[in-house]
């Protein structure tokens, strides 16, 4: 991957989520269990990360996690959340803050490649990464391998502050209705492809 090939980055969050991002920016996992919130995160998943610790880095948990395309496995598994989630876009100029790091993969793999950002998003797989779908009939490594990398992450230490949050996307007008109930400055894009409708 290039980096002139990114115009943002994307966080997937619950709407109801939204005034408090934008009033203390995205905050890592282990800071966010101080501050009430609600979360889409599966269990299981979260206990896996929990005993990931990035190379020469931080615990996995120390970082906000940033998918280089939302349209991913995770959102896919929630689709039936979509009218009350939304995708923030985020600012690419994250990628040149201090200890960020690169997954080529979801993080959480064991097979996970990372590296400093930028210089280790050659890493990435352009083409899998922004891929219409992950499936491979009758291969199933193929598509466990596509799934994962559908999910790479840009790892940030600690927090995004709010100055990097472009927008955001919703899945419909419920959804564009939630978002616009509890902030009415947020650019907000109708977009049902990212959410699995079209």
């Amino acid at each position: 991957m290039q980096r002139d090939q990114l115009r943002e980055l994307h966080y997937i969050t619950p709407i109801s989520n939204v005034p408090s991002i934008l009033e203390r920016g995205l905050l890592s996992h282990a800071l966010a269990t101080k501050v009430r919130h609600a979360s889409i995160a599966k269990p299981e998943v979260q206990d896996r990360r929990r005993k990931v610790v990035v190379p020469h880095g931080l615990p996995l948990h120390r970082y906000v996690n940033l998918y280089f395309c939302a349209r991913n496995p995770m959102l896919f598994a929630r689709q039936d959340q979509h009218d009350t989630l939304a995708v923030l876009r985020i600012d690419t100029a994250v990628l040149d803050l201090p200890g960020v790091v690169v997954s080529d993969q979801n993080a959480a793999s064991r097979y996970a490649r990372f590296g400093a950002s930028p210089a280790a998003l050659r890493f990435v797989d352009f083409v899998r990464v922004f891929a219409e779908y992950w499936t491979v009939p009758d291969d199933p490594i193929a598509e466990w391998r596509n799934k994962s990398v559908k999910c790479a992450e840009v790892l940030v230490p600690r927090q995004v502050e709010p100055m990097f949050i472009l927008g955001a996307y919703v899945s419909g007008q419920r959804g564009n209705e939630l978002l616009v109930g509890v902030s009415a400055s947020l650019k907000v894009t109708i977009d049902p492809r990212l959410f699995f409708l079209k």
